[in-house]
Order: structure tokens, then sequence, then C-alpha cells
């Protein structure tokens, strides 16, 4: 039992660790909860895709892709160039701060599927993301032997834990964002965090 406890702290750790830092799909869990908009739908995406992204790597598909470069280099284009795309929309919202984009009202019908696609292709199509979950937390979880789902569990969970914590807590600035200024200054990083991941995965492939 604590050869066990001790797997999932270690995972645990390791999962938050890897996950707690700024970038684009932290960015938006952010500026969705901030909105209270489609948070629930956003925060299952991102913490089942991790959940299943980990236990593909504890089950070794890590050493399989590794096989296939160019696949990753495929993923890593579009990902790049997806992320300039919201970057720049990110960006102007930034200088045309009487769009509807510095609003926390709800939007138009409709808004909660473009929420859904965008959190998907932030998430599956990030580089980054495969590098974390299938191949260094596969690989630390090898070392774990008989134990190494139960330290995917934990990094799983940790997975959870945060999107939760960034999603629903988001709502605890909603006074603060609700002044445009404050918008224009969230927008502005996320558009500097997105601009400069699209451009370095575009350099990088």
């Amino acid at each position: 039992m604590n050869n066990a406890l001790t797997a999932a702290a270690a995972g645990f750790g390791t999962g938050l660790s890897l996950i707690v830092a700024i970038g684009a799909q932290n960015a938006f869990v952010l500026r969705q909860g901030v909105r209270r908009h489609a948070v629930l739908a956003v925060v299952g995406i991102c913490a089942l895709s991790d959940a299943v992204l980990i236990a593909l790597g504890v089950a070794g598909v890590g050493a399989v892709v590794v096989a296939w470069p160019d696949a990753v280099r495929a993923v890593g284009i579009v990902g790049g160039v997806f992320l300039l795309c919201y970057g720049v929309l990110a960006a102007r919202r930034v200088l045309r701060p009487g769009t509807g984009g510095l609003s926390t009202d709800g939007e138009a019908a409709g808004s909660i599927r473009r929420a859904v696609l965008t959190c998907l292709a932030m998430t599956w199509l990030n580089p980054h993301v495969y590098l974390d979950t299938v191949f260094l937390v596969g690989s630390l979880a090898a070392d774990r032997g008989p134990l190494r789902w139960t330290f995917g569990l934990g990094a799983a969970l940790a997975s959870l834990c945060w999107f939760a914590a960034l999603g629903l807590g988001a709502r605890l600035l909603g006074r603060v964002l609700a002044r445009p200024a404050a918008w224009r200054v969230l927008d502005g990083l996320v558009a500097v965090t997105m601009l400069g991941l699209g451009a370095m995965l575009l350099i990088g492939t």
C-alpha cells in the first residue's frame, strides 16, 4: 500500500510540474473560466485528453511513435499555424476593445461548439502535450515497473485537479476582469503566448 501511494504521489507531482506552466491550453482554459463559458466542457476535454495520452504513454505507445518522426513533425506544423492564427485573433481583441471578446456576458448559440473545437485543437495539435504525457510520463512510469499504472493514475489526477482549479477558480477573477482594460491585459498575455509558441513550433519542425 505504501509503495502504491508513493508511486501515485510521484505521478501526481510529476504531472503537476509538467502542466503548471504558461501555455496555450492553460491560457484558453483561464479565459473560458473568467468568461464563465463552456467551462465544464473545456475542463473535461483537457483532463480526459491528458488521461488518454498518459494511458498511451504508460502502455508504451511512446516508443512506437518515435519510429514515425514525420507524423510528429506534421502535427507541429499544423499546431504552429493554428496557434499563430489564434494569437492574431487575441491581438485583434486587444487593439479593438469594443468587440465582444472583452465582454463577460454569454455568447450566441453555437459558441459552445466553437469553444469545444478550439480546446480539442489546442490539446491534440500541440506536440508538447505528446512530449509531456506520452513520452516523458510514459518513460517515468516504466521505471515503476508493476506500479506504472498507479504512477500514471496520479499524473492524470494532477491534470484533472489543475484544470478544474484553473477553470472553476477563474470565476474569482470575474470582478477584476469585468473591466475592459483588464480583459485587454489578459488577451495581450494570451496573444504573446500563442504567437510565441506557434513561432517556436514552426521553427522547431
